[in-house]
């Protein structure tokens, strides 16, 4: 049960536009909100996303919900209303996906990102949120949606119905093998289909298999058949591999960039020194 709520925004529709989709550049903001929020919980969201005041708005209702993920979790987990919410802005060409949350218990940043990258989307900066602590899963159809509107391209359905697939899935492998480990599974399954495009089903599991080997986890016979079946279903989508192993190259350089950041470099100095007062706490219990 703790899975539930965020198949809630990935949905889309009900759309005003207040510009162009030829007015939109770097720097500009959509913003997705779930249909049963109050009036007080928008105008909290918006606050919080440091939305403009005519930003544009997408709401996201509990029957799209049930359309992208219906065919994945039980109607009780997507339950009967739309809260999570969720801005897209637009990023310098090139920059590739960032994907910050709030109030998220189940899908994890980096599932987002690997779910977004197979949708096609790119060079966007995306925060997810929610009035309350949801799972996370409804999000991603707000945020497809949205990103059509920003770049004035549409995404094919079957695609869509992929990437909605492709979070549900790694968020329940993470529940098996833990969320770094599964999304880092996908991803590295998805670069080398990029790269090797595999055959057969031989071809697939060997790749599957080498990606959990690399990893240090055991998929049961049940997860890699899932996997099979799933990479299978992308292979047969038209869908821009050379794109999806470009968009996983610049989630990597993202994660160096952290490291190597202010912010970065201070988390780092916190492990060294908790490192520092954990080996002096073991001294002084034999000195």
């Amino acid at each position: 049960m703790k899975k539930i709520m965020i198949l809630l925004l990935l949905s889309f529709v009900l759309f005003y536009p207040i510009r162009s989709f030829a007015d939109m550049a770097e720097g500009d903001m959509i913003v997705t909100l779930g249909e049963n929020l109050t009036e007080e919980q928008k105008n909290n969201l918006l606050e919080e996303m440091d939305a403009p005041k005519d930003v544009q708005i997408v709401t996201v209702s509990n029957q799209e919900e049930h359309q992208y993920l219906g065919k994945y979790v039980s109607k009780s987990l997507i339950g009967t209303k739309a809260i999570s919410s969720s801005s897209v802005t637009i990023a310098p060409k090139g920059s590739g996906i960032t994907v910050k949350t709030k109030n998220i218990n189940w899908v994890t940043d980096e599932m987002y990102v690997n779910a977004l990258i197979t949708a096609g989307v790119k060079d966007a900066n995306i925060y997810i949120t929610a009035p309350m602590s949801v799972s996370g899963t409804a999000a991603l159809t707000g945020i497809i949606k949205a990103y059509e509107i920003s770049a004035d391209k549409t995404i094919p359905e079957e695609v869509k119905q992929a990437a909605n697939q492709e979070m549900v899935e790694t968020a329940k492998l993470g529940d098996s093998i833990g969320d770094e480990n599964a999304a880092a599974l996908i991803a590295k399954v998805k670069e080398d289909i990029a790269k090797n495009k595999p055959k057969n089903d031989e071809e697939l599991q060997k790749i599957i298999e080498q990606a959990a080997k690399d990893l240090n986890v055991t998929l049961t016979d049940e997860e890699m058949q899932r996997l099979i079946d799933f990479f299978n279903k992308l292979k047969d989508l038209n869908i821009d591999w050379n794109q999806v192993s470009d968009q996983l190259n610049k989630a990597k350089d993202q994660i160096s960039k952290y490291l190597q950041s202010e912010e970065g470099q201070g988390f780092l100095e916190k492990i060294k020194q908790f490192f520092i007062w954990l080996i002096d706490a073991i001294k002084s219990i034999f000195s």
